[in-house]
């Protein structure tokens, strides 16, 4: 499994989104720190799901970064989140 399906598939367990778009950013961070080639390092998530109802955005960021934290010491160099509640 890739690491956008990866990604996919925690988020999807732990918060059951109505919406998820896991985007793969790497080509665009090339000769950044934290690029390797073949991608796989840069990531943009796009979620909204109840379970982030009544958060801020810092307790949304902690969440997701909870559920991904073995990729984010290992594997993810970049995450850039933009997570709502459906009561957004």
């Amino acid at each position: 499994m890739n690491m956008t399906d990866t990604i996919r598939s925690k988020l999807t367990a732990a918060f059951s989104p109505v919406d998820l778009n896991v985007i793969d950013e790497s080509e665009q961070h090339r000769g950044h720190g934290g690029y390797r080639e073949g991608g796989e390092s840069h990531f943009r998530v796009e979620m909204k799901a109840a379970a982030f109802n009544g958060k801020s955005r810092v307790e949304r960021q902690r969440m997701v970064n909870h559920v991904l934290a073995d990729e984010l010491k290992e594997q993810i160099h970049a995450l850039s989140l933009a997570i709502t509640g459906l009561d957004a």
